[in-house]
């Protein structure tokens, strides 16, 4: 099977982006019209950090990388409750990684599934191959239709799962049966209940988290 790719499409009402992980404008959209960003990290892999985000009432709302975390406090929409004691450097300066933001302006967060896109369906399974059970990087894997497309399967939060290309491609164009392959568990929307969980799994790593999560 060829990797699938779900369309996200945002409804009425659903994450703003500074909080969905969707492309903020001036941040991370498609077209990469995203502003200069002048940091450069020691490590490329310290800007995809996770960070918690708390709403102005300090309610934990999401995790987002330390790229985004920072782009939104030199907009001035949230400000740093808790810091790394790493760093990153510009020419001209150096600023401390956020480890939890808050965003300065309450944000509604409905209680509703998100997007469907390619992100929240790896977020949801977290990194992690639905058949194989092994975690990859996000370029390491890709979208399965669990029924195939062939078949009549559709691209949703209940038939796609995340998936690395050697099971992808062991799997073709058959049903995990078929293939004699056995999900990892069923695929279910990414509902705000499910944000939290991971928030509390990713938050044991980093003890600063604690204390917003209800430890």
């Amino acid at each position: 099977m060829s990797p699938a790719r779900a369309n996200a499409s945002e409804s009425r009402g659903s994450y703003p982006p500074e909080v969905a992980g969707a492309a903020a404008p001036g941040s991370d959209g498609p077209a990469d019209s995203r502003p200069y960003n002048p940091m450069t990290p020691r490590r490329a892999s310290l800007m995809q950090e996770p960070v918690l985000v708390l709403n102005a009432t300090y309610e934990p709302i999401n995790v987002t990388a330390v790229r985004r975390a920072m782009v939104l406090m030199l907009k001035g929409v949230a400000q740093a409750e808790e810091m790394h004691s790493a760093e990153v450097h510009s020419a001209a300066h150096s600023h401390k990684v956020p480890s939890v933001i808050r965003l300065l302006a309450y944000r509604h967060i409905p209680q509703q599934s998100r997007a469907l896109s390619r992100k929240n369906i790896l977020l949801r399974d977290r990194n992690t191959c639905q058949f194989c059970g092994r975690v990859f990087s996000s370029s390491e894997l890709t979208l399965d239709h669990v029924v195939p497309r062939s078949r009549g399967g559709r691209s949703s939060w209940e038939n796609l799962v995340a998936c690395c290309y050697r099971c992808n491609n062991g799997k073709g164009d058959r049903t995990p049966e078929e293939a004699g392959l056995k999900l990892a568990r069923r695929p279910r929307p990414f509902t705000l209940h499910t944000s939290r969980q991971l928030m509390r799994l990713i938050g044991h790593r980093d003890e600063r988290w604690r204390k917003y999560l209800f430890y």
